[in-house]
C-alpha cells in the first residue's frame, strides 16, 4: 500500500551568522556526535537506571524520555532527494533501547509518510516486547476520512511498524472542533472500530493528541466515562504551564490541562517538552538564570526535568535526531532528579516571565505547513527570525549605534538560513498552510511581516 503522505516535510539548514551561527536543526540540537551539548559523553550515563512510570491501566513500564519519530535524521539518496537515513536511525534506537528509552512515537505523515516505515526498520531488529510503540489516526486528508480509508491507514500502519498490535494509538490533533473530532472520528465509526480493536488487544492504550480550544478539550473529557482515554497527550512545558493562552489565544494552559487529567486519573504524554526548541536555545539572560542555580545544567535538561517532575506524566517526548541529542537527555533521565517545588516555581515564574519579553513567533518546528506550493521554507524563516529576537539581533531604529551591524547580521545570516528562492518575498498569501498549523499561527501575516521588516533593512528605510 502507498504510504500515506501530507505537507509535512523534514528540514535541516543552517541558521545564522559567524559565531551566532545555528542551525534549523539547532532548533531541536547541532550535528550528529556521541558527545551531548553540555560535553556529556555516552560511556558516561549508567545502564539501567533510567527513571520509569508505571502505567495502571495497562502496568506498562514505560521510560520517562519517550523517543519522538517526527525528525529522523535524513540523507540525500541518488536522486538528490532527501531520503530517510536508515543505518543512523538504526543506530539511534539501538543506543536509545540499549540505555532504557522504551517508548517510540510516530505517525503516517510524518517524515513526508515515512517515518513509521524508518521506525519499524529499525524497531523490529530488537524483541518486541522490549518496546512500546506510539502512532496515530491521523486521516486529515478527505480521502482517509471515510471509515475504509482510516481502516487501510491503521492496517498500513501495522505493516509498515512489521507489528500485529499496536501499544499506544491516538486520535490525532484534537482540539480545533467538536465537529472536525465527529467528522474524522465518530461519524465515520472509526471510534468504535478502535475501541473493538483495543477490546480485541491489537490496540493496547487508546488515547488522543490535542491541539486547541478549552471548550473542545472540556466535550472530550466528558467523554472519558463513554470511551475511557487510558492517555492522552498535550503540549506542556514551563512556558505552557501559565502562558500558554496568553502567548496564543487559540491554546489552553498546561496546568489547565495537566490538572483535568489528573482529576482524571488519565496518564498524561508530553509533546513539545522544549517548545519546538525554544527552550533550549534560550538568550543570554535566561541562560545565565539557569545556570545561576546550577552551572552544569543545560537548558535543555531543566526543561526535560520540569516535565518529569509532575508525578502523572507517563513519559516525555523529544524528537532527537542527533546522538547529542539523546546523550544529553540520557544523563537527564538516568536516573530523573525531581525538581524541586522551589526550582518549579523558579522556572514557572521568573524564568518564564523573562522570555516573555522576547515576542518570538510560536513556531515548533513541526513542519506541519510544509511543502509550501510556492517553495517557501516557512519553519527556517520563523527560526532565524526567532533566533535574531532570542539574541538581541533585531534593530529597531537606523538611530540605534548598532544599527549596521545588526542589519548585517539579520540580511547575512537570513541568506546563508533560507534560500532566497525560499525566503519570505515569495508568499503570495494561498493560506493553504493555515489550515495544517497546529498553533494557529498566521503564517501569511508574519510572512508579510517579516519580509517588510527585511525590506527596509535592505533599503535603509526607518524601522
Amino acid at each position: 500500500m502507498e504510504r500515506y503522505k501530507m505537507d509535512r516535510r523534514e528540514f535541516i539548514k543552517k541558521l545564522g551568522l559567524g559565531g551566532a551561527a545555528v542551525g534549523t536543526a539547532a532548533v531541536v540540537g547541532c550535528k550528529g556526535g556521541s558527545q551531548g551539548e553540555a560535553g556529556h559523553s555516552l560511556q558516561d550515563v549508567p545502564k539501567g537506571q533510567m527513571t520509569l512510570r508505571e502505567n495502571h491501566n495497562s502496568g506498562d513500564k514505560v521510560s520517562i524520555l519517550g523517543y519522538g519519530c517526527m525528525r529522523w535524521p535524513t540523507k540525500k539518496g541518488k536522486d538528490g532527494k532527501d531520503e530517510m537515513d536508515q543505518e543512523r536511525i538504526n543506530e539511534l534506537i539501538d543506543t536509545a533501547l540499549e540505555y532504557g528509552v522504551n517508548y517510540f512515537d510516530t505517525s503516517p505523515v510524518y517524515c513526508q509518510g515515512q517515518s513509521e516505515h524508518a521506525t519499524g526498520i529499525a524497531l523490529s531488529r530488537h524483541p518486541r516486547e522490549s518496546y512500546y510503540i506510539a502512532t496515530k489516526m491521523s486521516n486529515f486528508s478527505p480521502d482517509t476520512q471515510s471509515k475504509e480509508g482510516s481502516i487501510a491507514m491503521y492496517e498500513n500502519s501495522l505493516k509498515e511498524l512489521q507489528t500485529d498490535y499496536i501499544d499506544y494509538m491516538l486520535l490525532h490533533s484534537i482540539g480545533g472542533s467538536m465537529e472536525d473530532y465527529q467528522k474524522r472520528f465518530v461519524d465515520n465509526g472509526i471510534l468504535d472500530y478502535l475501541m473493538a480493536e483495543r477490546e480485541a488487544g491489537r490496540v493496547r492504550n487508546l488515547g488522543f493528541s490535542f491541539h486547541g480550544q478549552q471548550s473542545v478539550f472540556d466535550a472530550m473529557m466528558e467523554l472519558h466515562d463513554t470511551v475511557h482515554w487510558d492517555f492522552v497527550q498535550i503540549q506542556m512545558n514551563y512556558l505552557d504551564w501559565f502562558h500558554a493562552n496568553e502567548m496564543n489565544s487559540f491554546n489552553v494552559d498546561a496546568s489547565y490541562l495537566y490538572d483535568e487529567l489528573t482529576k482524571r486519573n488519565i496518564p498524561v504524554v508530553i509533546m513539545e517538552p522544549l517548545l519546538g526548541g525554544r527552550l533550549s536555545k534560550v538568550n543570554g539572560s535566561v541562560l545565565r538564570m539557569l545556570k545561576a542555580k546550577e552551572p552544569d545544567r543545560t537548558a535543555a535538561s531543566w526543561a526535560f526535568r520540569y516535565c518529569g517532575s509532575y508525578p502523572n506524566v507517563l513519559t516525555a517526548l523529544s524528537g532527537m535526531t542527533y546522538m547529542e541529542h539523546l546523550v544529553d537527555n540520557l544523563h537527564s533521565f538516568c536516573p530523573l532528579k525531581p525538581l524541586t517545588d522551589e526550582e518549579r516555581s523558579y522556572l514557572e515564574d521568573e524564568v518564564a516571565n523573562e522570555i516573555l519579553k522576547y515576542p518570538t513567533i510560536p513556531c515548533t518546528a513541526c513542519q506541519y505547513c510544509m511543502p509550501c506550493p510556492y517553495g517557501l521554507d516557512i519553519p527556517g524563516i520563523f527560526a532565524h527570525y526567532n533566533k535574531c529576537i532570542n539574541e538581541g539581533l533585531m534593530a529597531s531604529s537606523t538611530q540605534d549605534p548598532e544599527y549596521q551591524k545588526l542589519r548585517r547580521a539579520f540580511l547575512v545570516g537570513y541568506d546563508r538560513s533560507v534560500p532566497k528562492l525560499r525566503q519570505a518575498d515569495h508568499c503570495i498569501e494561498c493560506c493553504r498552510c493555515l489550515e495544517h498549523c497546529p498553533q494557529k499561527i498566521e503564517i501569511p501575516t508574519e510572512m508579510h511581516k517579516i519580509d517588510e521588516y527585511v525590506e527596509k533593512l535592505k533599503q535603509g528605510l526607518e524601522l
